[in-house]
């Protein structure tokens, strides 16, 4: 059962000045990584040039972004990827 509004009020009043600290660094780093991967899946999203530069330097998030996609219904896009880059070296 859940505890009335009173109660957690309460307990949020009680809590430990570390532990309240420690909630807001928690807070804050779960919002900047949000914020951080919201931003780097749009601009993966937006950019080829940005995409080929991910599979040179860090190949491991350009395939979480291209398995999400995939998951997202939307299929091909590795493999126009690597035609286009396969092209545009000959």
């Amino acid at each position: 059962m859940h505890s009335p509004p009173s109660t957690c009020l309460r307990i949020a009043r009680t809590m430990d000045p570390l532990a309240k600290q420690i909630f807001k660094g928690v807070l804050v780093a779960e919002l900047v990584g949000s914020f951080g991967a919201y931003f780097l899946f749009r601009k993966l999203n937006t950019s080829q040039e940005f995409r080929q530069t991910m599979s040179k330097k860090f190949p491991f998030i350009l395939e979480v972004y291209c398995k999400s996609t995939e998951h997202s219904g939307m299929y091909g896009i590795r493999e126009q990827e690597q035609e286009k880059w396969l092209n545009s070296k000959n």
